[in-house]
């Protein structure tokens, strides 16, 4: 069946976007991992129409003719900007027929979404993308994140005062935990939003702009619209591209430390963490393997407080013989360089 004039002239497109952004732009850890990939596993595309991810898409279409029956779009519509956002789902249903790309797309149907806020809006994104991988058993999720994304990540995470792991964010290729071990392809990240703009005009290439980004209501947009183009004229050089290298840098030092923690060994088959193991380490291998330790427990034990998080960590360091209080339930016990989980006991009724 041969394309409609519209399907062909998108297409054309597509190809030309293409041309503008050769496939040796993409990240190269990115682009290893996809060529590596099975040529029947099926690969799905988070699409809003914004820039950015109709930008993948459509790359992807022309880098891989020969996945383009396997090829899946993901579109969630959190209908917070009313006709906005269902004329946001049309665009992407229409731009999937012209492609012959398959179109998966929800709704956030909960009671008083809005103030949930930039978290809720996530967190009900990534169950959809989720769910819509495992009903066509796919693991491969392209995410169309891009050096800003970068910059504007590294701001906030450094607002909270997060370390490596967290300012290595976002990663090109990012193995979640979950049953099926679901993977984010992110092969944009050494593009500008700004150059992807670019080529789409030159292309021809219409997309969606999301009229909340121009909002301040959530942090990211008040550190893309305030933050940003302040720092990126003080510097004077490219600072998103020392940005993402700086990303890179800190990948990299990131899976040092977890190397060599997992060289040591130091969590038993026991669900302890033995201290000798660490002894004479630096300061952020013991806090490394306390962290990993404290995601093995039950809920409770995550969610201490970073005062509670420290003062466990210097306990630990000094093998102090003593315990720190986990939950309503639970003890962290410092003892014969173990470090362990006990529960309370709970007391008998009458």
């Amino acid at each position: 069946m041969k394309p409609s004039p519209r399907s062909k002239a998108l297409q054309t497109k597509a190809t030309r976007l293409a041309e503008l952004l050769p496939r040796t732009r993409l990240h190269p850890a990115v682009l290893a991992y996809a060529e590596a990939s099975p040529a029947k596993e099926p690969w799905a595309v988070a699409l809003s129409g914004g820039a950015d991810s109709l930008a993948l898409l459509l790359l992807l279409w022309a880098y891989w003719p020969e996945r383009r029956a396997r090829l899946h779009a993901l579109h969630f519509d959190h209908r917070l900007r009313g006709r906005s956002s269902t004329a946001d789902a049309k665009f992407c249903r229409d731009v999937c027929a012209k492609l012959g790309v398959k179109f998966h797309h929800d709704e956030w149907r909960v009671a008083g979404r809005a103030q949930l806020g930039e978290a809720g809006a996530r967190a009900a994104r990534q169950a959809f993308f989720e769910l819509e991988l495992k009903r066509f058993r796919g693991r491969l999720l392209w995410l169309g994140h891009q050096q800003d994304d970068v910059a504007e990540t590294m701001f906030m995470r450094l607002a909270r005062g997060s370390g490596t792991a967290g300012l290595a964010a976002p990663r090109p290729v990012q193995v979640i935990a979950s049953a099926r071990r679901r993977v984010h392809l992110r092969p944009l990240l050494n593009l500008k939003k700004a150059e992807l703009a670019a080529a789409l005009r030159e292309a021809g290439i219409i997309w969606r702009e999301d009229a909340s980004n121009a909002g301040g209501a959530f942090l990211r947009n008040r550190m893309r619209q305030e933050v940003l183009p302040v720092w990126v004229a003080a510097s004077g050089r490219d600072s998103l591209a020392g940005a993402a290298l700086s990303r890179e840098l800190l990948e990299e030092d990131d899976a040092a430390l977890e190397a060599w923690l997992q060289e040591l060994a130091p969590l038993g088959a026991d669900g302890a963490l033995h201290l000798r193991k660490l002894g004479g380490k630096p300061r952020a291998v013991w806090r490394r393997a306390l962290h990993r330790w404290l995601l093995q427990q039950p809920q409770g034990g995550r969610n201490l407080s970073r005062q509670a998080f420290e003062a466990l960590l210097r306990d630990v360091m000094a093998l102090k013989r003593t315990r720190h209080s986990l939950d309503a339930r639970s003890f962290a016990v410092i003892a014969r360089d173990r470090l362990t989980r006990v529960e309370t006991p709970r007391k008998k009724s009458r």
